[in-house]
């Protein structure tokens, strides 16, 4: 089977990190499917939304491979086969699954069905929505091992959760529960783990049921203009409104509110 399982299901598409053996750690292959599976989501117009998560009920992702993916990075392992070349190449270029290098705008989800330590909180980090079950843990130990959260962590915890607490969390890497995160606003929600594919399921419903074209301006608006004066910041949001009012689905909206009718958004 594949390191990193990939489906479509419907406008959604589903990535599944598969090593349930080795608490779903990311091999160089998931590194760079994972990248593969960025492009297709913002190329593919069909596809309207991303879902994250991992095989199993102990881990959705316990962090880089640290017998075979970190030593890549080090340069205490050659590359022994086409995917570590590439992932070494992938890094020479900035490039990787986390989206550092990239603004993807189509919304992804985070169905965090358990452990999610180093790269693998790092990958919750980078997902717009974040579904986690009550046995889901988060740490960012990568300090206590010599290296840093360099997967964006840095970053974009300070941003997101209360600064003290982002610096606590990265300098010690102390593991925190779903509750923990949850009231740090790290997460949207916290469910108990038979109901994590429902919750999902039903939050790709209400995000596919919104306007693309409106759904991936607010989040390219909020990630560009993050960290940026007020004045730049609302030259983007300004921008990026007159685009999407001039789309049809931003006729058809009014409309079908008018009409009574679910609308019918075609993503242009």
């Amino acid at each position: 089977m594949s390191d990193l399982i990939v489906e479509r299901r419907g406008p959604a598409l589903w990535l599944t990190l598969n090593r349930p053996e080795v608490f779903n750690c990311m091999s160089p292959e998931a590194s760079c499917k994972l990248q593969d599976a960025w492009q297709m989501l913002e190329t593919d117009d069909e596809l309207r939304v991303a879902v994250v998560t991992g095989t199993g009920d102990r881990a959705f992702c316990s962090g880089a491979d640290l017998k075979r993916l970190i030593p890549l990075y080090t340069g205490a392992r050659e590359p022994e086969d086409e995917w570590d070349r590439r992932v070494v190449e992938m890094r020479k270029a900035g490039r990787g699954g986390f989206m550092k290098d990239r603004i993807v705008a189509k919304p992804i989800i985070a169905a965090v069905n358990g452990v999610a330590y180093a790269g693998g909180c790092e990958l919750v980090l980078a997902c717009d929505i974040r579904i986690a079950t009550t046995s889901a843990r988060f740490a960012l130990p990568e300090a206590q091992r010599g290296i840093v959260p360099g997967a964006g962590s840095m970053v974009r915890l300070p941003r997101q959760i209360p600064y003290c607490l982002a610096m606590e969390l990265m300098m010690t890497g102390r593991i925190f529960t779903a509750a923990e995160a949850l009231a740090a606003g790290m997460i949207n929600r916290v469910v108990e783990p038979h109901a994590l594919l429902s919750e999902t399921e039903k939050m790709v419903e209400a995000l596919v049921s919104s306007a693309p074209l409106s759904v991936q301006a607010i989040k390219r608006v909020a990630l560009q203009s993050s960290g940026l004066p007020l004045s730049e910041g609302f030259a983007i949001e300004t921008a990026a409104g007159r685009e999407v009012t001039r789309s049809e689905d931003a006729r058809e909206g009014p409309r079908a509110f008018a009409e009574k009718r679910p609308a019918r958004f075609r993503g242009r």
